[in-house]
């Protein structure tokens, strides 16, 4: 049998074995009006109209732009600290401590400081989705410079290469695969982080939609988006992956 075939049907039985759960678990609480809008055919009813309504993508679109944003503030971050790093001994035990009691603070807790600094609006999420994703991006730069095989660099030297052309030739095309890996970390890190941090008084977004439906006391809508978010965050990881094994095995 195909063995994309086979992925797929496990895949699907494991969904199935899932919406089963939730199905179950709803029929338990069918006699309340209020946990009944939780079940899945109510659910799913709400999302497609939401679906068809401009409304709901503008908070999509927009939750997806500060996505990248963080992303591409956290690439362009990480990926040269991560360089330095691993390219440089005394850099890497100066900093490793340091890095590290940071990497351990929760991105959520710097959210009163944030909005403190940075005032009320975009500004505060680009830096704490920045804060969050930068660390598995920069980690997996620098790991990714010191498992290059010396001889390459062995091979630069031998033929007069600048610093400049030997980063651009073998250091950076070596550590690619490395900084890709570091890139979908740093994804499914992002959207868990979004949600929070499009609540801290923006008038948009996913996070904001969840506030909004919760204060309408409109359950199926939530439990709608809720079920959106999940979807989206499986694509992005898909489309990170699928990235992956273009660039590095193509």
């Amino acid at each position: 049998m195909n063995k994309h075939l086979v992925t797929w049907s496990f895949g699907l039985a494991g969904l199935a074995a899932l919406l089963g759960v939730w199905a179950l678990a709803a029929w338990r609480v069918a006699d309340d009006p209020l946990l009944g809008q939780f079940a899945p055919w109510p659910t799913l009813q709400t999302l497609l109209e939401l679906l068809a309504s401009s409304d709901l993508w503008q908070h999509v679109l927009l939750s997806l732009k500060r996505v990248f944003v963080g992303l591409g503030l956290a690439l362009l971050a990480g990926v040269p600290t991560g360089l330095l790093v691993g390219s440089f001994q005394r850099i890497e035990l100066t900093t490793t401590p340091a890095f590290q009691f940071l990497r351990m603070i929760s991105p959520l807790s710097w959210m009163p400081l944030a909005v403190m600094l940075l005032g009320v609006g975009d500004a505060p999420i680009y830096f704490l989705l920045a804060f969050a994703a930068v660390w598995p991006i920069m980690l997996n730069t620098a790991a990714g410079v010191k498992a290059l095989d010396p001889r390459w660099l062995q091979l630069t030297r031998s033929l007069s290469a600048t610093r400049l052309e030997t980063l651009r030739h073998v250091i950076i095309p070596g550590v690619l695969g490395h900084v890709l890996t570091g890139v979908r970390l740093s994804i499914g890190i992002l959207w868990i982080v979004l949600v929070p941090c499009e609540m801290l008084g923006v008038s948009a977004g996913l996070g904001y939609f969840i506030l909004d439906t919760r204060d309408r006391l409109a359950y199926s809508e939530l439990m709608a988006v809720v079920l959106l978010i999940g979807v989206l965050g499986f694509f992005l990881d898909a489309g990170a992956r699928m990235l992956y094994r273009r660039v590095v095995h193509g």
